[in-house]
């Protein structure tokens, strides 16, 4: 795959969920006893916790454990949240091993000892204890028969696996369900308000970041799984380039879309995993198309970014109410936002539409891309595992499994295959198959957000979060980083977790270390995610300081 110019997507988040519950956030804070000095794990950065391990104010150990508890308080107790699915029985063990290593011969990377959760459809050893199901009961105890790419180069930098995230079943690919829902965990929900969405289909992912059950997590995009759920839960999320992380040991949806990336709750912390999770994997062809050296994305941090720039506006893709319904308030805080990108020095260009937005909305080419990939895919998954319990081979047996066990795969309610069913009677990679392909990219880059940003020779373009969004970055394989942009007012009534209805936004190819530099420019300017806090039973209460010495 070859890219003549790089070109991005900045991406302005809304975060959905928060009303008059929510109070006004004292995260950040820090606690202390005996004079040692504890970072409030609700909004602690990667930075922090490095501080505090270094200083040997607390260990790995100590962290690992805080986080548990705080899972326990708030995933099947209290709110029942549900982000986890299950934590990892090797942490403490993992952790107490990188205690010892960090003082024999110091940290190997800025997550050294920090612990990270995991999407459950990312894989991992099963002799670790954890299972990778993409919330399926058809997987449950399955062997995969190696650790994900992604997974590989935490381990190797000396990270924690925590544990697995809820999601959307197959990653939002089984049929018409609630954002959240998996069979195995339930239905997680958005914890700055009650029952709310949290978007999907990494939604375990963002919500257990927003409130402080880990600094960092995984998620999977193939259309909105990672800007999504960042958006409404508060967090800063990073759908990468298509080819800059490894999909390698992740169960697919399509290869021609599908990317990992990081959920946190600041873009410092996404722009360090990023710079370990990405790289050429050989199990993963479609990493071999990037640039020879992987960036440090933390040099990316810049405050002043935005100076000199020039900032393209896509109106067609979020104010076209026959497009997006987009909420009238989300466009009055975005000129607010644009408002701030002017004072930081950057031209902003408005408008600065993509020529084939309105194709692109009544296209049907996504859905036969990802209907065929997907059957590929998932058939060659089950087929590459060492072992299986449920006895389901592909995915005609997982469509037949869902079936034969409704107690566990098809409650009342809960009952929708139509995508699995659409993808099972698809017939390959055919012609028709390979015309929508190479029309999704025309539409997507060529005459998408290439001709945009060539046309009004532009730095980057940015959106608020709700409307027509993330199409055209996802059939481009491009990237969008999410930052918070504000939050609803208290009149307004947000809606309970459920099926959601076109919730996109556009991106470009490994241009990520110029779309970190303007998200940090932006987001230093206004700190947006510190206004508000999730509502109270929400906020888990242990930190540190409960946990040391125990």
């Amino acid at each position: 795959m070859t890219f003549a110019r790089v070109w991005l997507l900045a991406f302005l988040a809304i975060c959905a969920g928060l009303q008059v519950a929510c109070g006004v956030s004292t995260a950040g804070a820090t606690t202390s006893i005996a004079g040692a000095t504890f970072p409030n794990l609700y909004e602690a950065s990667v930075t922090e916790l490095q501080a505090g391990l270094d200083a040997g104010t607390f260990t790995s150990v100590d962290l690992v454990q805080a986080y548990f508890a705080r899972i326990d308080e708030v995933n099947l107790k209290g709110p029942v949240l549900r982000p986890v699915l299950e934590v990892n029985p090797s942490a403490l063990a993992q952790a107490a091993a990188l205690d010892v290593e960090r003082k024999k011969s110091g940290k190997r990377s800025a997550l050294h000892g920090i612990p990270v959760l995991l999407k459950d459809n990312i894989a991992t050893i099963a002799s670790e204890g954890l299972n990778t199901t993409a919330g399926s009961f058809s997987l449950l105890k399955s062997v995969v028969p190696e650790d994900a790419g992604v997974v590989k180069r935490l381990r190797a930098a000396g990270a924690i696996i925590l544990g697995k995230a809820n999601l959307s079943e197959f990653a939002e690919f089984r049929g018409n369900l609630p954002s959240g829902w998996s069979g195995r965990g339930g239905q997680t929900t958005n914890a700055f308000f009650p029952n709310a969405d949290p978007c999907g289909s990494s939604s375990g992912s963002g919500v257990g970041t927003s409130i402080g059950l880990t600094a960092v997590s995984l998620g999977t995009e193939t259309d909105g799984s990672i800007t999504c759920p960042s958006s409404n839960n508060n967090a800063v999320g990073i759908k990468p380039t298509l080819g800059l992380t490894s999909r390698a040991g992740v169960i697919p949806i399509s290869e021609h879309q599908d990317t990992v990336g990081p959920i946190t709750r600041s873009v410092t912390d996404a722009a360090i995993v990023l710079s370990i999770i990405a790289g050429k994997d050989p199990n993963d062809n479609f990493t071999l198309a990037q640039p020879p050296i992987v960036p440090d994305f933390t040099k990316a941090l810049n405050k002043n970014a935005l100076r000199g720039k020039r900032i393209g506006v896509p109106r067609r893709a979020f104010l076209n109410d026959s497009i997006s319904g987009n909420d009238p308030f989300v466009n009055v805080v975005f000129e607010e936002a644009l408002a701030t990108i002017r004072s930081l020095g950057a031209t902003v260009v408005d408008p600065a539409d993509l020529p084939s937005a309105d194709e692109i909305v009544v296209s049907n080419n996504e859905t036969i891309v990802l209907d065929v990939d997907f059957k590929i895919q998932i058939d060659a998954y089950y087929a590459g595992l060492l072992k299986n319990p449920s006895g389901v081979q592909n995915l005609a047996g997982l469509i037949a499994f869902d079936s034969a066990n409704p107690q566990l795969e098809e409650p009342v309610n809960f009952t929708d295959q139509s995508e699995l069913i659409a993808s099972e009677a698809t017939t390959g990679r055919n012609a028709a198959f390979f015309q929508a392909l190479a029309f999704d990219h025309e539409l997507g880059r060529t005459r998408g957000i290439d001709a945009a940003l060539k046309e009004h020779q532009l730095d980057t373009l940015v959106l608020p979060a709700p409307g027509f969004t993330t199409v055209p970055a996802a059939l481009a394989g491009y990237p969008i980083v999410t930052v918070p942009l504000g939050f609803y007012p208290d009149n307004v009534t947000i809606g309970s977790a459920g099926p959601l209805t076109v919730y996109p936004a556009p991106g470009t190819a490994f241009s990520e270390f110029d779309l970190i530099s303007f998200a940090f420019a932006y987001e230093q300017k206004t700190q947006t995610r510190l206004a508000r806090r999730a509502f109270p039973a929400a906020v888990p209460k242990t930190q540190l300081r409960d946990v040391i010495g125990r």
